[in-house]
């Protein structure tokens, strides 16, 4: 992988990630742009001792634009984008409208493909294995910042999420907090640990292969299972299974290679659910400072669709009390996505 680090016009970092053998990318950006303004605050709510991000720049972000005027595509013809290079493989910048930011971490956006029509499952194994390891460098670099305390990757498909610009991207966030479900596996997991003396995601993984039950696909190096009491109406994890790996940049090449494959097989599998492209989070969620030594790295893979014409709203009991009722059974949607898997 050959790295390019550049800036913007306006003075943001901008890191171009290529196979060897790529041509040189552009690096000089033409636009005449002011300085990013972030104004976010971070606010701790009194009654759940959690930290609310307050980041008000963000209302006048670029809102679903037409494709010959997506920011993410390459700079061409003439039209500048956030791009400067008229073609690329893999990108990451800092985030024009930063949630987090300043004092308040970091946001990164992170362009999987020039391509603006395609989609990450349908992308080569060479090419998501480029995304893992520009992930995989980032979440290394981030992670050796003092104020940051969890790098958060993830990917947001669909307008049913609330995806603003529909080429094929997703983010990076360096939290300068512990965000709250961290929090509470942390918990969870050092429970577990003092009543058994036994880790967590290492029985999690033992419990599913010993059921099979809900185990959707396996691979040399990872198994992928619906949770037993899943959340969301179509949900699955993937965890590494021949050993516990705290983070993307502690994946060895093997698992680095064998994760280019069973990842876009399970969003394949995701979009045969249904007529339509399955709306969709991909979120890894990578140790902690300061858990690395007990902590597996794992994705989270799920979707608000419900049925091919509902959708699943986060109402009074899950919005106001944090209290999930699911539509689905996890066994039956585990049974599903063996069914339509390509």
């Amino acid at each position: 992988m050959r790295r390019t680090e550049a800036l913007l016009a306006d003075g943001r970092e901008i890191i171009y990630f290529d196979s060897q053998g790529a041509p040189e990318r552009a690096v000089a950006d033409p636009r005449r742009l002011d300085p990013v303004e972030s104004r976010t605050q971070l606010r701790r709510d009194p009654l759940l001792d959690e930290w609310i991000a307050i980041a008000s720049h963000r209302q006048v972000r670029t809102h679903l634009p037409p494709p010959d005027e997506c920011p993410l595509c390459p700079s061409v013809g003439g039209r500048h984008t956030e791009i400067p290079s008229p073609s690329y493989e893999v990108v990451v910048f800092e985030n024009r409208f930063p949630s987090l930011g300043g004092d308040a971490g970091r946001c990164e956006v992170v362009c999987f493909t020039d391509e603006h029509d395609a989609s990450f499952g349908d992308l080569k194994p060479s090419q998501v294995r480029l995304v893992v390891d520009a992930l995989a460098d980032r979440t290394e670099v981030l992670g050796a910042r003092p104020d940051v305390k969890q790098v958060f990757c993830f990917e947001n498909r669909g307008k049913e999420i609330g995806v603003t610009l529909e080429h094929p991207h997703g983010q990076i966030y360096a939290y300068p907090y512990l965000p709250p479900r961290t929090g509470k596996v942390l918990a969870s997991m050092r429970k577990h640990q003092d009543t058994t003396g036994r880790n967590l995601f290492t029985d999690i993984l033992a419990a599913e292969h010993e059921s099979g039950e809900r185990v959707v696909a396996e691979s040399e190096h990872w198994t992928a299972f619906v949770p037993m009491a899943a959340r969301w109406p179509v949900e699955v994890h993937l965890y590494p299974r021949q050993r516990r790996i705290p983070d993307l940049p502690a994946l060895e090449d093997a698992e680095r290679d064998d994760l280019a494959q069973i990842y876009p097989y399970l969003l394949r599998t995701f979009d045969n659910l249904y007529e339509r492209p399955t709306p969709y989070i991909a979120a890894w969620h990578q140790a902690p400072a300061g858990a690395r030594h007990e902590w597996n790295v794992h994705l989270q893979l799920f979707s608000i669709r419900r049925a091919e014409d509902k959708l699943k709203y986060l109402a009074g009991s899950e919005s106001a009390m944090g209290a999930f009722i699911t539509d689905t059974v996890p066994e039956d949607v585990a049974a599903r996505l063996r069914e339509v898997a390509p």
